[in-house]
């Protein structure tokens, strides 16, 4: 059983449409939320939308993005 939002999961749903792309699987918002509060904890939680913003930009997956941001603090 997944803790996201069920809220949360339609809003991205009609972003992601809006957008013209596939709304993310619930383990990639589980993954994503797991890099943002990985970001905001390791520095301050303005770094967690925008590790987001950078782990896209690289064109990598949540679960590649949350290991790079682990390995930071290794």
């Amino acid at each position: 059983m997944s803790d996201v939002n069920s809220d949360a999961v339609a809003w991205l749903e009609r972003f992601a449409g809006r957008l013209g792309l596939a709304a993310p699987t619930t383990a990639e918002i589980e993954n994503l939320l797991a890099l943002a509060g990985e970001a905001a904890h390791s520095s301050h939680r303005q770094a967690a939308p925008v590790a987001c913003w950078l782990a896209a930009r690289a064109g990598l997956d949540p679960a590649a993005a949350l290991e790079v941001a682990r390995s930071l603090d290794a």
